[in-house]
């Protein structure tokens, strides 16, 4: 049985034009998915695409609009707040800034320490060494305990986030764009981190990213997001060897190579996302597409996620390789 099943998840914002007369926003319109217990499911995506949105409401940190979500059996948006925060344990999230996730007042050791007082998970007496295990286990100096989130970088504040989140024991974490507020040269060790750990603790990751190249280290598999829905879905390494939608296609153009010229031209999307308030009738990325068989249908009938070459994907026109 998957750890987690989300089951057209709809995460509609109200909106705020003149008289409240603006229609809601469509951050998430209809998503499905599962994830295995040890497993990384990454979900791309272009900033908008409703990515985050989507995370934080199988968390429920924000509260859905419909849909269902499963974890270990049990009915996320049914419980009540009392059962919500004993779940909460078991599920778990690592902000995109680390800086904005940690309170500025607060020393390092006494953030960490929050989760086990909360949840009554060790003895007053031996919280100082269980905070002390986690700092190593990320890779701190248990001595850095006394200090403040100022007074480290910013690669140190987002291992005690990680270390935060793991404070309670969680088997399920939500990465969201965990390294993309890093240095290159410290993306790599955060992520290196984060394969180690869910190696060590069999944890399942929902990774939210839109740099497929940090994907690629981590990821079992993809689905990739375009305004509020899913595209494409499929194991990591034929999705992003082989992608069928167009938009994984231009998606995955954008990467840098490390040779030069070693891949043909980059796909260049004309113009912006449309607004998720309003998206366009039919397939919602045909008013950007590139596909040499685009034609009415696309503009006029949405496409529905089928199989196509090892992936799924949403594109009347998609075909397996030959």
């Amino acid at each position: 049985m998957p750890l987690l099943v989300v089951q057209d998840l709809v995460k509609h914002y109200p909106g705020h034009g003149l008289l409240g007369r603006e229609k809601p926003v469509r951050a998430v319109d209809g998503v499905s998915f599962e994830l295995e217990r040890g497993e990384t499911l990454a979900l791309v995506g272009e900033s908008g695409s409703g990515k985050s949105s989507v995370g934080r409401t199988i968390l429920r940190l924000t509260e859905p609009t419909s849909g269902r979500v499963s974890f270990e059996d049990q009915d996320v948006f049914s419980l009540g707040r009392v059962p919500l925060r004993a779940l909460r344990r078991r599920m778990q999230i690592i902000f995109q800034d680390p800086s904005g996730a940690l309170d500025p007042r607060m020393r390092i050791g006494t953030a960490i320490a929050e989760g086990l007082e909360i949840h009554r998970l060790a003895a007053k007496a031996e919280i100082p060494r269980r905070v002390a295990e986690l700092m190593e286990e990320v890779g701190l100096d248990p001595a850095w305990a006394d200090r403040f989130p100022h007074e480290l970088s910013g690669g140190q504040r987002q291992r005690v986030g990680i270390a935060r989140a793991l404070a309670v024991e969680p088997v399920f974490i939500v990465c969201d764009e965990p390294v993309s507020a890093l240095d290159v040269s410290v993306q790599a060790q955060v992520v290196n981190l984060l394969a180690d750990l869910q190696q060590r603790r069999g944890l399942s990751y929902l990774f939210i990213a839109h740099d497929l190249a940090v994907v690629r280290q981590l990821a079992h598999r993809v689905a990739v997001m375009y305004l509020g829905r899913i595209v494409e879905y499929g194991p990591a390494e034929t999705l992003l060897e082989a992608p069928r939608h167009p938009y994984t296609q231009a998606l995955i153009s954008a990467v840098p190579e490390p040779v030069p010229g070693s891949r043909e031209a980059r796909i260049i999307l004309a113009g912006e996302p449309p607004s998720p308030s309003d998206p366009p009738p039919g397939c919602r990325f045909h008013p950007r597409c590139f596909h040499p068989l685009k034609d009415a249908r696309c503009s006029s009938e949405e496409p529905m996620l089928r199989p196509v070459g090892g992936t799924i994907a949403a594109c009347h026109y998609a075909r397996p390789e030959p």
